[in-house]
């Protein structure tokens, strides 16, 4: 991991001052982030991602946002749960928080459903 993506994680993680409680923790080579105990978003180089469901994802894709992707042998392997926020957006604490809390939402839901279909 480069310095460089540890000072961005560092970036980051002053933009998401606001929330209490957010954690980050190295990953793959990255950093994921962590809220009430849910992963929420990655970092990865120079790129924050956040969770998205098939309700929130169209608003990335608005945006003009891809998905995470890495190479994989002599393939691209898209993630399609995790898209990059903007660096506009990530610049601007307020609207960087709100998103931030609506994918932290996102990742509560799935951590729930998935405890649901677990018990059945």
């Amino acid at each position: 991991m480069s310095a460089g993506s540890a000072d961005y994680a560092e970036f980051v993680m002053d933009q998401l001052g606001a929330l209490r409680g957010v954690v980050s923790k190295r990953f793959f080579g990255g950093f994921a982030l962590y809220a009430d105990g849910v992963q929420f978003a990655l970092i990865m180089g120079s790129s924050l991602y956040f969770l998205v469901d098939d309700v929130t994802r169209p608003a990335y894709e608005r945006m003009g946002s891809t998905c995470f992707s890495f190479m994989k042998q002599d393939r691209r392997v898209d993630v399609r749960k995790y898209f990059v926020v903007p660096v506009e957006l990530i610049e601007d604490q307020d609207q960087l928080v709100a998103l931030a809390k609506e994918s932290i939402r996102t990742a509560a839901a799935a951590k729930r459903s998935a405890k649901k279909r677990a018990r059945k």
